[in-house]
C-alpha cells in the first residue's frame, strides 16, 4: 500500500508541474484533464502526507526513550503516534478503493408513483420535493425536464436534472422502490396505508462519452400539458425522441423552445443508453457482488418512510445506523443518511478486497 502511495504522490507532484506548463495551460482540454486528476489525487495524497509526519513523531519518540528524562513522555507519544497511525491506514485504504468514475458528474433523476394510486402519487410528489430541498441544501441546480401531474398534487412521473458538484457521488443510492405508510389525507377511518413510489438515477453522459446515430432516432413533437390535460402552451414545443434499436423514449416538455426541450431530450436519452451500455458490461461483476447498496435495481425496496412511527428505515443498513428522523429527512436533510450508505458501501467493497 506505501509504495502505491508513493507512485501516486510521484504523479501529483508530476501533475502540478503539468499545471505549469505553458503548452498544457494554453489547451484548455488539457489543461482541464490535468486539474481533474490533481483533484482526484489531492485527498490521499494529503493524507499520505500526514500518515509520514505521524511515522517521523514516532520515530523521534523512539529516540527519546534512550532519555530517562524523556522516557514517560516519549512513551506516551508512541502510543499516541501508533493509536494515530492505525486509524490512518484505514483512512488511506478506504482512499484508495476504486473511484466511480461518474461521481462528480451531474444526475437526472426519474420518480414515477407506484401502487396505492393517489397515495402512491402524491408520495411521488413528497420524494421530489425532498431532493429538491436537499438539492437547494447544497446549492446544487435542479430543472425539471418533464413532468406528470394529477389534480390533486400528485405525480404520475417527474423527471430533472440536478446540476452540481458531485450530484452523482451522493444521490446514486437513492435507486429503487420507495415505500411509504401513513393515513391518506384521503382516508376518513384513520387506517394506515402502505403505498410505494420508484426512483431512478442516472450519470449524466457527455456527448463524446456515447455517440448515437441520428438515423436510429424517431423525433416527434407535440403540445405540451399540464394536470387534467390543460394546455401549458399552444404551440408544439414538447418533444419525444424513440431510440429506435432499443425502444428507449424520452419526453422533454417544461421549456417553451423546442430547440431547447430536443437538446434535454438528447442529453437524457445518451445517458439512458450509456447507462445501459455500463451495466450489460459491468453484469457479470455487478452479479457477484453481495452488497444491495448502489445496486441500482429499480424493483427492490430500499427504504421505508413510517408516519406513525415518526421514522425513516433504510433496509440496505443494519443495527442503530439503519433509522432516521422522518421529519428531517423529508424536509431534505439527506446528509446523514447518505453518509450512512456511503460508509457502507466502502466497508463491502474492503471486505471484497480482503
Amino acid at each position: 500500500m506505501l509504495e502505491r502511495l508513493a507512485l501516486l504522490e510521484e504523479r501529483y507532484e508530476e501533475l502540478l508541474r503539468m499545471q505549469e506548463d505553458p503548452a498544457v495551460y494554453g489547451d484548455v482540454a488539457a489543461l482541464r484533464k490535468v486539474n481533474r486528476e490533481i483533484k482526484e489525487l489531492t485527498d490521499v495524497v494529503e493524507a499520505y502526507r500526514a500518515y509520514r509526519a505521524v511515522e517521523d513523531d514516532i520515530e523521534a519518540a523512539t529516540q527519546m526513550l534512550a532519555d530517562p528524562e524523556m522516557k514517560e513522555f516519549a512513551q506516551e507519544e508512541l502510543a499516541l503516534g501508533k493509536e494515530k497511525l492505525a486509524a490512518m491506514q484505514e483512512t488511506l485504504r478506504v482512499l484508495l478503493l476504486p473511484r466511480d468514475p461518474n461521481d462528480e458528474k451531474n444526475v437526472i433523476m426519474e420518480i414515477r408513483g407506484g401502487v396505492g394510486g393517489e397515495e402512491g402519487m402524491l408520495f411521488a410528489a413528497d420524494l421530489f420535493r425532498m431532493y429538491s430541498m436537499y438539492a437547494e441544501s447544497r446549492r446544487w441546480k435542479i430543472d425539471v425536464v418533464s413532468a406528470n401531474e394529477t389534480e390533486m398534487g400528485g405525480i404520475k412521473e417527474i423527471s430533472f436534472v440536478i446540476e452540481g458538484e458531485g450530484a452523482y457521488s451522493r444521490l446514486k443510492f437513492e435507486a429503487g422502490g420507495h415505500r411509504v405508510q401513513r393515513v391518506p389525507e384521503t382516508e376518513s377511518g384513520g387506517r394506515i396505508h402502505t403505498s410505494a413510489a420508484t426512483v431512478a438515477v442516472l450519470p449524466e453522459a457527455e456527448e463524446v462519452e456515447f455517440e448515437i446515430n441520428p438515423s436510429d432516432l424517431q423525433i416527434d413533437t407535440f403540445r405540451a400539458s399540464g394536470a387534467g390535460g390543460q394546455h401549458v402552451n399552444k404551440t408544439e414545443s414538447a418533444i419525444r425522441i424513440t431510440h429506435l434499436p432499443t425502444g428507449v423514449v424520452v419526453e422533454c416538455q417544461d421549456e417553451r423552445s423546442q430547440h431547447k426541450n430536443k437538446d434535454r431530450a438528447m442529453k437524457i436519452l445518451r445517458s439512458k443508453l450509456y447507462e445501459a451500455e455500463q451495466e450489460k458490461q459491468n453484469a457479470a461483476i455487478a452479479a457477484e457482488r453481495k452488497s444491495q447498496v448502489g445496486s441500482g435495481d429499480r424493483s427492490e425496496r430500499v427504504r421505508t418512510y413510517n408516519f406513525p412511527q415518526n421514522r425513516v428505515t433504510d433496509h440496505r443498513l443494519t443495527g442503530d445506523v439503519k433509522n432516521f428522523n422522518i421529519s428531517a429527512i423529508m424536509n431534505g436533510q439527506l446528509d446523514e443518511l447518505i453518509d450512512a450508505l456511503t460508509m457502507a458501501d466502502q466497508a463491502e467493497r474492503l471486505r471484497e478486497r480482503g
